[in-house]
């Protein structure tokens, strides 16, 4: 574009850009008629970087596709699009070592900050490797936050994934049921190891035998639900209410018990965790543990933006990291009911 304008590439950028030195204006008439010419459209990203007039974040989900994190995103995005921020995205597909990757990435990008969305990993390879990463990052003047819970330092958004567990079993057994199954994602995953965790530990404050719950680990997915309720049929199933770790595995569920030929609720009551919009709306619609999941997303890009909060009341040490506290409230619909066999 600056030879078709007959400048150099420093006064077309200057043109283009603006800049400390001023390009006159026939030279920027000159450029702007040539960019139109050539249908030319500025590299933002490149700009940002260049310019550090605008923050760029780099965010690290697990799957895009996912209506958990999808709702997260998009909270984020809204606080990135109000302060002219540039988010690039990244998808990891629950691998530990690509979380690291992005990290890496992003850092050698420029990124100002990176925020992590999604469960941890309890792993102390990922977790020395993460830490190494991310004090890379901070030391070059870098910022960074979590959603959900991660056992290395810095900001978080922290969902009450332990408390929203125990509420579940106690809902279930206030109406009256004693023999639970769970369909669980991999243990490894911390979010997964607090919701199921919590909901273990009520049952058994409640007085019952760990042997009242049933555990099924399977992928922390659509399809990981559909495996974990079709196989507890099969094996011969004798709980009376079904726990699903996330939502996402109860789609799976309730499609696998419909094939099966249980009925929800009249066979077996069925929740999830995360209230995503769509469980509001499948017959019956299902029992779930509310989270403010866009309220999330916007939480955590002020803190890696390093903006103030909006009615979200922080919980942190003196001088230490800031930890905003969501909570998990169970939200009963008529996908679960008193058990109608004991």
């Amino acid at each position: 574009m600056a030879q078709a304008a007959g400048v150099s590439v420093a006064t077309a950028s200057r043109a283009l850009n603006g800049g400390d030195r001023v390009v006159t204006d026939e030279l920027r008439t000159r450029v702007l008629q040539a960019a139109r010419q050539l249908r030319y459209v500025p590299n933002a990203h490149a700009q940002a970087l260049a310019n550090r007039t605008r923050a760029t974040v780099g965010l690290i989900m697990h799957d895009v596709s996912d209506p958990y994190f999808a709702a997260i995103t998009r909270g984020a995005m809204e606080v990135a699009s109000a302060h002219g921020a540039l988010v690039m995205l990244g998808s990891t597909f629950r691998s530990p070592h690509r979380e690291i990757e992005y990290v890496s990435t992003f850092r050698a990008q420029r990124a100002q900050a990176i925020l992590v969305v999604g469960s941890g990993f309890d792993d102390a390879e990922y977790l020395e490797a993460m830490r190494a990463e991310l004090g890379i990052h901070q030391d070059a003047g870098g910022r960074y936050a979590f959603v959900s819970h991660h056992d290395l330092p810095g900001d978080a958004v922290l969902p009450d994934n332990a408390v929203g567990g125990a509420a579940v079993a106690r809902a279930l057994l206030e109406l009256g049921h004693r023999r639970f199954a769970v369909a669980s994602g991999p243990s490894s995953l911390t979010t997964v190891e607090h919701r199921v965790g919590g909901f273990v530990d009520a049952v058994e404050e409640a007085g019952l035998p760990r042997s009242a719950v049933r555990v099924v680990e399977r992928e922390f997915s659509e399809d990981g639900g559909y495996d974990a309720a079709r196989d507890l049929v099969r094996e011969g199933l004798s709980a009376t209410a079904l726990f699903c770790a996330s939502d996402v595995m109860a789609l799976g569920a309730l499609a696998a018990l419909r094939e099966e030929g249980v009925s929800v609720p009249g066979d077996l009551s069925l929740m999830g965790f995360d209230d995503i919009p769509v469980m509001r709306h499948l017959a019956p619609p299902t029992s779930t543990v509310s989270l403010d999941l866009a309220g999330m997303g916007r939480a955590a890009m002020r803190l890696v933006l390093d903006v103030p909060q909006d009615g979200v009341v922080e919980e942190s040490g003196a001088g230490g990291p800031r930890r905003l506290r969501f909570p998990a409230e169970v939200v009963l619909r008529e996908s679960t009911t008193a058990p109608t066999r004991r």
